[in-house]
């Protein structure tokens, strides 16, 4: 298992983009590519999610990734209630929502795991590395991935 040296190594930041992407594609077509408020606020609270978690993971630091972690779950939270706003206004259909949904909530479920582990997590962070302790939280992260 290789340690986790970047963000784009992080199984949950890669379904984050993958999410972001779908809701792109999904807000560009169809009558929510006309309620141009809704379009841009869905895009928005998507796109957050796998920005904090990037930001997160580059302060070096375990508690301000499990900060920005949290916010990136309440992005995703916004995200599932901008779905919904689209079903009840008949701008998605009900299988386009549940699929959509349903990543949402995986997601979801790997944000919570990660903010388990890493609150478990005797690792500070590399900020607060010293000399006789070489264990990073990069390399701590191989362990939960």
């Amino acid at each position: 298992m290789a340690t986790i040296q970047r963000f784009e190594d992080l199984q949950v930041w890669k379904k984050a983009r993958l999410f972001s992407k779908q809701i792109f594609e999904l807000a560009k077509e169809g009558p929510l590519a006309n309620d141009f408020d809704h379009r841009r606020q869905l895009q928005r609270s998507a796109d957050s999610i796998m920005d904090n978690i990037a930001e997160g993971f580059g302060r070096g630091n375990r508690n301000e990734f499990v900060h920005f972690l949290a916010i990136a779950k309440g992005s995703l939270e916004e995200s599932k209630s901008q779905l919904y706003r689209a079903l009840d206004r008949h701008y998605i259909n009900q299988k386009i929502f549940d699929d959509h949904y349903k990543t949402a909530e995986e997601i979801g479920g790997m944000i919570r795991r990660l903010m388990q582990y890493l609150n478990q997590s005797t690792i500070k962070g590399s900020r607060y590395q010293s000399a006789g302790h070489s264990s990073t939280l990069e390399e701590d992260l191989v362990n939960y991935e």
